[in-house]
């Protein structure tokens, strides 16, 4: 266990470095950085908590955490495989995880 998984602030300020180094692919090439941020987003839901694989292991707001996740995820996955995935569909997923980033990083305090 790094050091940095003891002090919340520090996870917090890595995640959000990250977050800053994908931006500008997932605006150039959203298809491409879609698997990064899916990989970014779950590695926040586990530390936080979650269990991303089962949406009704929670109630409530966080079943829909982890429900959002998972689409993105299944749309990620899509992509990675090389699937016909349309854009209107990666933008969705981006778009669903930018908001997860939102919330987890900078609403939700650290459990």
């Amino acid at each position: 266990m790094t050091s940095s998984a003891w002090e919340p602030g520090l996870d917090r300020h890595e995640w959000e470095s990250e977050y800053q180094q994908l931006e500008p692919e997932l605006e150039t090439a959203p298809r491409e950085a879609l698997p990064e941020l899916r990989d970014l987003i779950e590695r926040i839901l586990v530390e936080r908590g979650y269990d991303v694989h089962d949406p009704v292991a929670r109630d409530g707001d966080e079943r829909e955490i982890v429900s959002e996740f998972q689409a993105a995820s299944e749309t990620a996955l899509a992509v990675e495989r090389g699937d016909d995935v349309g854009h209107g569909d990666v933008a969705a997923a981006i778009n669903g995880l930018r908001e997860l980033f939102g919330y987890l990083v900078e609403e939700r305090s650290t459990p």
